[in-house]
């Protein structure tokens, strides 16, 4: 599914922090948003899924303004998951991906084979069906971050917005994430994320989006987003590349 904004502005009292911004994500596209911080990346992303109402500008889901669906509807088509989430929270891994069938049925009404299925469907996708019983607090860094993955998924969403999926994780989990969204989005599923790292984001994306002061500066393919000028351009330092000997893209570091 398309999502997109249209001429986008964001802002927290009279701080704009996204300001303008125009961005279509095609159907099945995995799109990383870069920049550094407070240049309105993570803000963008709530703009885009309506945790935030825009101060101008429209935010499409598909072919509809997203701010004239009720929220059940956005919960069917879109799911976000943002940087922190709720460690303390009392839950088993299979209880919290049930959550996520939420916006598919009314209260009070008994699940059906489709939500089961679906909350299978997110513990296979995550790997986690062996671990569908742990508590969440017993996981490890990379197992939690998996566990509100498949939250998420058990929307059976079909835009996924992520806000650094891969902070606070090791090397090893962060690729066990990344290398999930790649399968999901090999389904067909439209992905948008927020990173820091610029090697993962050059490896997984499709397509960067660089954010500086609330703007767009950059949009292309890695081998074009990530080359020395353009990121020097966004994070205000002097950048060099090396080639990805596996992929033939950009990997990029500061000089």
């Amino acid at each position: 599914m398309r999502l997109s904004a249209e001429g986008v502005s964001l802002s927290y009292g009279r701080r704009v922090v996204v300001d303008d911004v125009t961005l279509e994500v095609a159907s099945g596209e995995f799109c990383v948003i870069v920049g550094p911080n407070a240049s309105g990346k993570s803000t963008l992303l709530r703009g885009l899924a309506r945790v935030m109402r825009p101060d101008a500008g429209v935010i499409r889901l598909g072919d509809d303004d997203i701010a004239s669906l009720d929220s059940r509807e956005v919960a069917r088509r879109l799911a976000i998951l943002p940087q922190m989430q709720q460690f303390d929270i009392d839950l088993v891994v299979e209880e919290l991906v049930w959550r996520g069938r939420t916006p598919h049925h009314r209260p009070f009404r008994p699940a059906t084979e489709r939500d089961q299925e679906a909350v299978e469907r997110a513990l296979e996708l995550t790997g986690l069906d062996d671990l569908r019983e742990r508590p969440l607090r017993s996981l490890s860094g990379g197992e939690r971050q998996r566990a509100w993955l498949a939250l998420a998924l058990a929307q059976e969403p079909r835009v996924l917005l992520l806000d650094e999926p891969t902070t606070f994780l090791d090397l090893r989990h962060q690729v066990e994430v990344m290398e999930v969204l790649r399968r999901l989005n090999e389904g067909g599923l439209t992905v948008v994320a927020v990173l820091h790292d610029l090697a993962l984001a050059s490896r997984y994306a499709h397509r960067i989006v660089g954010i500086k002061d609330g703007r767009l500066v950059l949009d292309g393919p890695p081998s074009e987003a990530l080359t020395p000028g353009a990121l020097s351009e966004v994070f205000g330092l002097e950048m060099v590349a090396v080639t990805d000997p596996r992929t033939g893209r950009p990997l990029p570091f500061p000089a």
